[in-house]
């Protein structure tokens, strides 16, 4: 048994565009030499997907996260911003609540939502299916 990842940018006709993982890694550590000219100043989608292994054949999808991409205009990937690390800090719900309060501290269930809306997408079925189909059977791969 093993796990793998697979990376998908989907494109705004529902179709996947497969992205190794190599260049996965290179674009969210800020190489340099890596970039994806065709996505320039444009937000896409992403599905990053754990994949169960048992003979190097794909078993089960383990976990599945839905987020996008933002890419500058010479197709490097931005660097994420204060705003998501704060919004994301924001989520943490208070540890100890003051006794006897008369208003709900509810902030960071809004700051969940704000997150969700604004960093994470859902796929519809129709995607979900060619996601399955890209891990389990064969699909091409962009080496752009």
């Amino acid at each position: 048994m093993g796990l793998g990842m697979r990376i998908f940018i989907v494109k705004d006709d529902g179709s996947l565009v497969r992205l190794p993982f190599g260049r996965y890694n290179r674009l969210i550590r800020h190489d340099a030499r890596e970039r994806l000219l065709q996505y320039a100043s444009k937000r896409v989608r992403c599905a990053i997907i754990v994949v169960e292994s048992k003979n190097r054949k794909p078993v089960e999808i383990l976990k599945s996260e839905f987020a996008f991409l933002l890419f500058d205009s010479d197709g490097m990937l931005e660097k994420s911003g204060e705003s998501e690390t704060r919004l994301a800090m924001d989520m943490v719900e208070p540890l100890i609540a003051e006794k006897n309060q008369q208003v709900v501290d509810s902030r960071h269930k809004f700051a969940r939502k704000r997150y969700v809306r604004e960093y994470r997408w859902e796929p519809t079925p129709e995607i979900e299916a060619a996601i399955w189909k890209a891990v389990f059977g064969r699909f091409e791969t962009d080496n752009s």
